[in-house]
Order: C-alpha cells, then structure tokens, then sequence
C-alpha cells in the first residue's frame, strides 16, 4: 500500500540573503515538491516566502551528477581526477595529514576556508573549528567577509558599529527612498524587504536607484534610475554635498548637537584647518570645488540630475538612503560607505523612523546560540587574503591586515573547504589561484566537503560527499536581521554514503585521540538540542526543542520597530555614540592618525580607482565590467542545473552603442577578456546597461577550455586580486576588459 503524504517544514540554509519557511511534500522517503508556507506573522500578518531560486531545491537534491562516496585524488590537483575509497581509508588520511602537518608547522599552519553554502548552526564547518580547537592548537583565523568587508570595516568610523539597520517596517514613514546600488528584487536583502518597499511607495514613498544596470529593482520601483560609472559613487556624493553646503539644505541643528567635523569649527583639537567635509568639499583644501559639473565628468551623472537630487533628498524628510554591498566590493568600498553615512547625517535622517544611518544596515533582535569553539591562535588574516597567507603568510604583517599577532609561525599548509566554492569558483584571479593551489609544495593538503565536483572540488586531495539540507535537521536565523529563527526539518533520508558534517568530524575526532572530548557524548541532534536550551539562556521566551521543532519558527512579536541609534538622537547625554567622540564622525581622527590621505582619508572623498574610468589602462581595456547576484543562482549554488539557464541565461550586457562599435550583435557569442583572462559568452545588447560599462552574473561554473578560455562564464576568470586600501577586503567589482566578436564557429 502506497504511503500516505507527509508535509514536513523547513528552510534552505545556503547564503541566500533571505531565509524563507518552506513545506516539502514527501511520500515515504522521496521529495515531491517544495511549496510557500502560507502561515503569517508579526502584527502585519505577513508571510515568509520563497524566492524562484527554491524551484531548484529538488533538482539540486535528486541531480544524477551529486557527489556519493568519498573520493581520493589520483591525478594531479586540480585535474579533478578521483578514485572512490571508503570513508574509513578517507578518515585514517585525513587524520595522517592532520598530524604530519600540526606537527611539522603547527596550528597557524591550518585554516579553515570561507564558505556560506550551509549557512544553519549545525555547519560542518563549526564542528571542524571545534575540532581544531581541540586537537592541535587551533587554526588560523579569517576576519571581514567576501560579501560585507569594506561596509564592516568602515561603518563603525562613522557610528562606532556596523549595526545601523533598523526595521523594515519604519520605511513606510519615508518620503524618499534611496537604493544606491541595493538590488532586493534579485539579491533578496532579507526575506519580503520588497514587499516593504512596495508598500512604502502605496503610501507615497518616492524611490530612487542608484546603479550602472537598470536591474529587475529598479524595474519594479524606481520612480528614476540614476545609472553612474563604477567606483565613482563619491564623485556623484562629492556633488550633492556640494550642494547641501551651498544652497544651505543640510540639517544644521543636527550636525552641530550630534556630529563631529562637518566644518572647521566642529574639529577636534590639534587637527590643522582644512581637515574637515566643508573644507574639502568646498575646495578650499585642494583647490577643486565639487560641482555638479565636476562629477559629471567622473559619474557620468548629468549636472543638473544631480542638483536636483541632492535637493530632493535634503528636503524629503525622512528619507532613507540603503546601501546595497555591490558598491563597497570596488577597490576604494570603503569610501562609498562611508559617504552613505555622512549623507545620512547631514540630512539629519539618522534616528528617526523613515530615516536610514545607511552603511553596513544591518542589526539583530537576537542571537542563535553557536557550537562552542575554543581557538587558542589568536592571529587572524583578512579572509581575502588567504593566498596571500599560502605563498608568503610568515611575511605578512598589520599593514597587510594581519591581526592578533606580529607575524605567523608558518605559511598555510592545510585548507579545509567545507561547503563552499570560494577555494576557486567565488575567489579573485582564477588563473592566479589555480597556480597556487596546483603546486603542492605550497599548501600541502586540501579537503573538501561538498554535494558536486564544484571548480573548487577539482583541486581536493580529498573530497567527501555531503548531505543536502533536506537531508538533516539544522537551525537556522533569518539573514542580517536576526528577527526570527526556523527549525530545519530532515524531509528524508540521505542515500549512497553521504554523511553529515558532524558524524564524519566526530569520527576524525575519535582517529585524533579527541573524540570524547569533542562529542562530549552529544550526537548530532543532542547539538540542535544544546543550541535551543543556550539560546533559551538569553532568549527567555525562545521555545523549548520539542516545540520549537514542531511549529517550526520562533517569530516574536516586538512591541515597537527597531530605529538605530534612536536612542542616541533622543538622548545624547546619556546615550553617546560607540566612537571615540560619542558623536557620529564624519571626521575620523583614527583614520586621520593612519597618515594615508591618498587611499584612507579622514572624510570620505572620490579617488580615481585603479581599473577605473580615469586608469590609464582604459586605452587597452576600454569598458568596466561589473558583476551583479542574479535571480538564477545564489552565487554558484545552483548554477549547473539547467533550470538556472532557464531562469536566466548567462549573458554578458552591453549597451547598443557599444555594440555598434564592435559589430556586436544581440545573442551572438563574444569574447570577454583582459590580461588575466577570456570567457566566451553570449551577449545581450540592451539599454538596461549604461554605455563605457558591461554586466555579467557572478556564478558561473569556471569550465576552460584546452586553450584556457573560460566557458562556464565565472566572473573571475577576469577579475584581479588587490584588496582594498582599509579593510584589506573583496574589490572584485573593479575589472576592466575589452570585448569583441567570438570567432569559434558557429
């Protein structure tokens, strides 16, 4: 007899930006289909749905080319050459590398890879931190994120924190609403924010994007679209400054009673005159006033486009200006973040429900409890940095973003990549990064935890097949938020010899000589268990384990929005700002002490990018290049499926006018290219890409060809490794290439 449908909830637990409440549909130990749970929350009855992204679920889950047995390298790396052994024979190697290297380099010798393909609180990769912890001394820290690094780092020079969101529900109160490179439609910026901007312009929110594409944001809300050149964000700031200044459109009371160095009489003692937003803006420190007219020769934005948006923002209060990541992922991030939040102050829309402090944006109603993790290496890299850490780690130092240490005892000689493609596919200059991983005498072990021969799998010594998310329980927090938490239901069984995380680490622990100690007696959903009765610790009303799995959610109810700093702003006596001043600096004397004006100035400033409009390689390389998170994928999960293509098909954009010049036509397949590298790629030809710029989704599979030239369409085969000048972090947005006609046939 057939076995009656169970429906069983859960949610994706990959690096989604949203996290949605999802109902699987199984028949004894089969998946049939994914749907929306249609439950509401919150006082505004609203639903937690998925995006078109989660259609891939079970395509990902029943795909015929899903790793199912543990793989050992037999070619040479990176050939993707593999014979299948035992978990037992994966295991005892693992364990026999793990004590040869602890013993000849040490614990700074081993690192533990970025990767957010499981992003829940029983991630593979927080058991194997807790592992190393125990066994062996530790392992090399990473710092800063591939997607956050400059937002992260710079905000706080503002605010003192880079938690300056505020709830969602506060925008319908704004007048104007800013999206400066901020693409909720394909990037999901949390689950449902574009039903709380639609519902923002209902009640008559006027909506402005910011972006080079007109992208499918722009598409559903934009009353205007403000296309500008990549890395001249401030440039186009510079300029609405300057007309703030000018026609007196700034919020004088509020810079004089919360801000520090907008003028010259709002200094720091012992700073020379000339210092301040004023002074440079007005030119009065370098002789060059930030017209208009000026940044229309930078941004591309007209003179008179941009007069009236400054206006427009200085008398729409409250206004909010949102910042999107893209825009501090260029060589100089730091410094559009920080224009954002100087924006924000001197319209005075800092703390008020409507306004946004801009920057990084995000906050937390509470925090999920974690897997205890002791790590006695204090050192830690920028994690950008970590070839760097490969080839030369024991010369690196602080000026490279080396922390916590003067210097490291050894170079990385073992990677645990564990349910990421960063290693290759998500990671700058991939020809770069292939030589390095290719020479063995460099890091001498790689293991790799995944659900497919990723371009990341290709370089494992050891490759081990991985659960899908709707093979085990996890939990899980709603992205950036932190407003709510979903239990990760198991919907089936896994199949072939894939294993969960914890049950292959525990058994590593037990080869170490450590297993009692790592397991402390706890299986895998003991761990769920000790995760809900911490978080209940500092959570009092958070539900116990049984509850918490069966209804499947923890959605609380808040009694009012949360505004950043509106405590400061009502209060500032008693609520200082975190900085050094307890004001909001605009002027930052900590950056002013770094003595780096030309690349890390105290007031946020344009500077010519290198691989920007004023490099003089755009004789060579004449278009910027630019990346964007497309619908099709979430980076590159799900890239190889086919319903990705279906979605949307990888194409790079280019402006007609463009294509003209080069005999390009719509469809037809190109050759996108630079020193570092070539990806053959279909074109779109389209107004929705302002000419001197191209766009092209990150995510492709990197796939070379016998030649070296990349038909999988991954980004990185063209973009180049220079972390930025602050935060040491991810510039891969500030590419330069030329493009030009295939002449493979057909």
């Amino acid at each position: 007899m057939e076995k009656a449908e169970r429906i069983v909830s859960t949610t994706g637990n990959h690096n989604c930006g949203g996290r949605c409440l999802l109902e699987v549909h199984v028949r004894g130990n089969r998946a049939l289909r994914i749907t929306g749970s249609k439950r509401r929350f919150g006082p505004e009855g609203r639903q937690l749905l998925p995006c078109v992204r989660c259609g891939s679920y079970l395509k990902r889950l029943y795909h015929p080319d899903r790793l199912k047995y543990p793989l050992k390298r037999i070619g040479k790396r990176g050939e993707g050459r593999f014979e299948r052994i035992s978990w037992d024979e994966a295991l005892d190697h693992i364990a026999g590398e793990l004590k040869r290297i602890t013993g000849i380099y040490g614990p700074q010798s081993r690192y533990i890879h970025y990767a957010t393909g499981i992003m829940g609180k029983l991630a593979e990769k927080e058991f194997f931190r807790r592992l190393l912890g125990i066994y062996g001394g530790g392992y090399l820290n990473y710092y800063n994120s591939y997607s956050t690094a400059c937002t992260d780092y710079a905000t706080p020079y503002t605010y003192g924190t880079a938690r300056t969101g505020s709830s969602r529900e506060t925008l319908k109160d704004s007048k104007l609403i800013i999206l400066w490179g901020h693409n909720p439609a394909e990037t999901i910026f949390s689950t449902g924010t574009l039903s709380y901007l639609k519902e923002a312009k209902v009640r008559g929110a006027r909506v402005i994007v910011v972006d080079p594409r007109r992208s499918d944001t722009v598409k559903a809300l934009a009353d205007q679209w403000i296309p500008l050149r990549p890395t001249t964000d401030n440039a186009l700031m510079d300029a609405m400054l300057w007309v703030m200044i000018t026609e007196k459109l700034y919020d004088e009371d509020f810079l004089r009673r919360y801000c520090l160095g907008f003028d010259e009489g709002q200094m720091p003692p012992g700073i020379p005159p000339g210092n301040s937003l004023v002074s440079y803006v007005l030119g009065s420190s370098d002789g060059i006033p930030k017209t208009p007219e000026w940044a229309e020769g930078i941004c591309g934005v007209p003179a008179d486009r941009i007069r009236s948006f400054a206006r427009e923002f200085a008398g729409a209060k409250p206004g909010a200006l949102i910042q999107g990541y893209g825009p501090q992922r260029h060589a100089l991030g730091e410094q559009p973040v920080r224009g954002a939040t100087v924006l924000a102050a001197v319209t005075g829309n800092v703390g008020i429900s409507g306004g946004w402090a801009s920057g990084a944006g995000t906050f937390k109603r509470f925090s999920l409890a974690s897997v205890p993790v002791y790590n006695p290496v204090t050192a830690s890299i920028p994690v950008f940095l970590w070839t760097e850490a490969v080839t030369r780690g024991t010369s690196l130092r602080s000026e490279d973003g080396l922390s916590g240490t003067e210097k490291l005892d050894s170079n990385i000689k073992f990677i645990a990549s564990l349910a990421g493609n960063c290693l290759v596919n998500q990671h700058s200059d991939i020809r770069r990064t292939e030589a390095i991983l290719k020479d063995e005498s460099l890091c001498e072990f790689i293991l790799v935890s995944e659900e497919f021969l990723t371009s990341s799998a290709m370089y494992a010594d050891v490759l081990l097949p991985s659960t899908n998310f709707l093979e085990r329980i996890d939990i899980a927090a709603s992205d950036t938020l932190g407003e709510y938490a979903i239990f990760q239901n198991q919907a089936v069984e896994p199949q072939f010899e894939r294993r969960t995380g914890y049950d292959w680490i525990a058994a590593l622990a037990e080869r170490l000589g450590v297993g009692e100690e790592f397991s402390r007696g706890r299986g895998y959903e003991d761990w769920a268990r000790f995760i809900v009765d911490e978080t209940r610790r500092a959570v009092p009303d958070f539900p116990s384990y049984e509850r918490f799995r069966k209804e499947g959610i923890y959605y609380p109810v808040y009694e009012k929005p949360h505004i950043a700093f509106e405590e400061q702003i009502r209060d500032p006596e008693n609520n200082p700002f975190p900085t050094p001043s307890g004001k909001i600096e605009i002027f930052s004397e900590r950056l002013y002490r770094m003595n780096r004006p030309d690349d890390i100035p105290a007031v946020p400033k344009y500077i010519p990018s290198w691989e920007g409009p004023e490099d003089e390689l755009t004789e060579k390389y004449p278009l910027q290049l630019i990346g964007w998170h497309s619908r099709r994928s979430t980076h590159s999960t799900f890239a190889n499926l086919d319903r990705a293509h279906k979605t949307e098909a990888l194409a790079v954009w280019i402006n007609p006018r463009d294509a003209e010049e080069r005999g390009i036509r719509d469809g037809g397949l190109v050759r996108v290219w630079n020193d570092r590298g070539t990806v053959e790629i279909p074109a779109r030809v389209t107004e929705d890409i302002m000419q001197g710029v191209a766009a092209m989704p990150q995510g492709g599979w990197y796939l070379p060809d016998q030649n070296g030239v990349d038909r999988g369409s991954s980004i990185n085969t063209l973009t180049g490794f220079k972390p930025t000048p602050l935060a040491k972090g991810n510039s891969q947005h500030t590419i330069l290439v030329e493009i030009s006609p295939s002449k493979t046939p057909g």
